[in-house]
């Protein structure tokens, strides 16, 4: 069912009873946060949860309100999320259906029609804008704006829906960039270089301006909120898909001092303008990845208005270690696109994006697999692909792979079938801003692992090292190691760090000590940093941690071609992953973020609260 507001949706959850009320005095200053990151890990998402009492702000705050596939599935008007793959993929064949007769196109008239309505519609009135405050009445320390973790640099706008137009060609953009609050009327800007907003700022710069107008919306109908994220390609309206979504259009409402238009059902608009070349210190921040954004300077956003509903409701998320509520929004996201992206690579059955690679570090692709090469194929397409440029790591299964929603059983089946040696390919690309584990910003490589069964001309040619019998680690006395586990045939080393290349070190002394046998995959890990036996926890982290191709380490020895050239030949079976810190000790240039904890005095207040409304966390 279409949700025109935030309110009618509560009221859906209370009746559905997916919703918890707290009545106790809460703190935005980081206990609703960590409320609902402990929720968000309960089984299938835990519920949403409704503050009603927030202390210095007498306003509601709603979050973890889209952190479960029931709950987005109803805002999305599907039963579940293979609902969404469906209605997408129906449209689209709707949409090519060839039509020669008039009769082929008189059927085409309501599909005209249906699509008609879900462009955005304009009103001159709108709950929104009930309430306009303007010069000296301007003070955005009324809006319950949370701080997430004790680190963050202040208050953000986690769930903002950030409008800006095309200087160039007035086309609109609608993006989630988080917003830190400075003071009673600026803001930060935080706009990453691939954003949409960006280009619109260098659009404005070219044409001579100093100032990009903007606007702010949060809250409102929430198939709106969800469309924010999507990963259109630029030019393509959020608001014509958020109409898609809910089966109605999006009302539309100009605001009061910029010249833009914003959702009339927005609980709250913040207008003003961006002041392109003032830029401000921004951060730390709490983020997706689970490792707090490092401080930086970003441009600054200038308040001119602030227009609310009587009775608004704040709208909230908040990110960090996986699974949180965004979770199950690139989920979400990822069964939505899955139609578009066999438009352009008909051989994918189907992909997931499990959460522990916070939607851009692991992409696993089941295709059918008819030609040698294929899945090295498959898998620069999907780096063709929008965003997925950003993706560190692809597995690409055949058919004769588990269910794609079997994770472990999926993870033994790739580390069954890669060969080291014949089915990694690395590649240097633009990479996600917020990883932190790149070479440099923006910059760095990512990999592909081919686990499809082999054709004839795949079979492993020229130089390599390989080694009969089964796996098996070698003694690891005298290795100085803080602990060592195992996982889902992953053996993991934890150390303390000490010095520079430490994880090569060790590398190099199992590779001696195995002497001619084959080793499990191992992960060289900072002791402490996940929880031991957490497979999930595992992945998040060596993920998040490398750039492949530099932290990929293998057993490779110099040896000459029948030519006399000379390469290095790479063990078939042998393969250690540096996912530990790195500082110029290893030639490293940047800093390294801290992982996202909470302070145990607020993780002890809140266990205390939840528990008195039956959520065990």
């Amino acid at each position: 069912m279409p949700y025109p507001d935030l309110r009618s949706f509560i009221a859906d959850l209370k009746r559905r009873k997916e919703l918890v009320e707290i009545s106790e005095p809460v703190s935005t200053d980081q206990e609703i946060a960590c409320a609902a990151d402990r929720v968000s890990k309960l089984p299938k998402g835990g519920p949403a949860l409704l503050f009603s009492n927030v202390q210095g702000a007498g306003l509601p705050v709603l979050i973890n309100a889209l952190g479960s596939e029931r709950r987005l599935s109803l805002v999305c008007g599907v039963e579940h999320f293979e609902g969404l793959k469906h209605r997408l993929a129906e449209l689209l064949e709707l949409l090519q259906a060839p039509r020669k007769s008039l009769m082929d196109k008189l059927k085409a008239l309501p599909l005209l029609s249906q699509l008609a309505g879900y462009f955005p519609r304009y009103v001159k009135r709108a709950p929104c804008q009930e309430v306009v405050h303007t010069g000296d009445a301007i003070d955005l320390s009324r809006l319950p704006v949370l701080k997430t973790w004790p680190e963050d640099g202040g208050p953000f706008i986690t769930f903002p829906l950030v409008f800006t137009h095309s200087p160039r060609d007035g086309k609109r953009n609608c993006g989630m960039y988080r917003i830190q609050i400075y003071d009673r009327r600026t803001t930060g800007f935080h706009v990453h270089t691939h954003h949409t907003a960006a280009e619109h700022m260098r659009e404005a710069k070219r044409a001579g301006k100093d100032r990009l107008e903007a606007a702010i919306a949060i809250g409102g109908a929430p198939a709106v909120t969800f469309s924010a994220v999507l990963p259109l390609p630029p030019g393509l309206d959020e608001m014509i898909l958020a109409g898609f979504l809910q089966g109605r259009p999006v009302e539309m409402v100009q605001c009061k001092t910029v010249n833009l238009q914003v959702p009339a059902s927005a609980d709250f608009v913040i207008e003003g303008y961006v002041a392109i070349d003032e830029k401000r210190r921004e951060g730390p921040f709490g983020d997706h990845t689970g490792f707090y954004s490092l401080a930086d300077d970003y441009p600054t956003f200038h308040v001119t208005a602030i227009t609310q509903r009587r009775d608004p409701v704040y709208f909230a998320t908040v990110v960090g270690p996986p699974p949180q509520e965004d979770s199950w929004m690139a989920r979400a996201i990822e069964r939505l696109f899955l139609p578009l992206m066999q438009q352009t690579i008909p051989e994918v059955i189907d992909y997931r994006l499990p959460f522990a690679g916070v939607a851009h570090n692991l992409m696993l692709v089941k295709i059918r697999k008819s030609y040698p090469g294929q899945a090295r194929k498959v898998a620069h397409a999907v780096w063709g692909l929008g965003q997925a440029m950003f993706t560190k790591v692809i597995c690409v299964v055949d058919e004769t792979a588990p269910d794609m929603t079997d994770e472990p059983a999926l993870a033994r089946h790739i580390i069954e079938r890669v060969n080291f040696a014949r089915d990694v390919e690395f590649v240097l690309g633009p990479t996600e801003t917020l990883d932190h584990a790149t070479r440099a910003l923006h910059f760095g490589s990512k990999v592909s692992l081919d686990a499809t069964r082999k054709l004839p001309g795949e079979e492993l040619t020229g130089l390599f090292l390989a080694s009969e019998g089964p796996a098996a680690m070698p003694p690891l006395d005298g290795l100085g190691l803080a602990g060592h586990w195992e996982v889902g045939g992953v053996h993991v080393l934890e150390i303390q760090k000490q010095r520079g290349y430490q994880a090569q070190e060790l590398a190099r002394e199992l590779f001696q000590r195995a002497k001619d046998a084959p080793l499990p995959p191992v992960v060289v890990l900072e002791a402490g940093l996940v929880t031991r036996g957490s497979g999930e926890e595992l992945v998040w982290a060596a993920l998040a941690n490398m750039d492949p191709e530099r932290d990929c380490i293998f057993d490779e020895r110099p040896q000459a071609e029948s030519s006399g050239r000379v390469r290095l030949a790479r063990h078939t079976g042998r393969l250690v992953i540096d996912a530990t810190s790195k500082d110029s000790r290893d030639g490293f240039a940047r800093d390294w973020p801290r992982k996202q904890t909470h302070a145990p005095e607020v993780l002890a207040r809140v266990r205390e609260l939840l528990g008195r409304h039956g959520l065990a966390v």
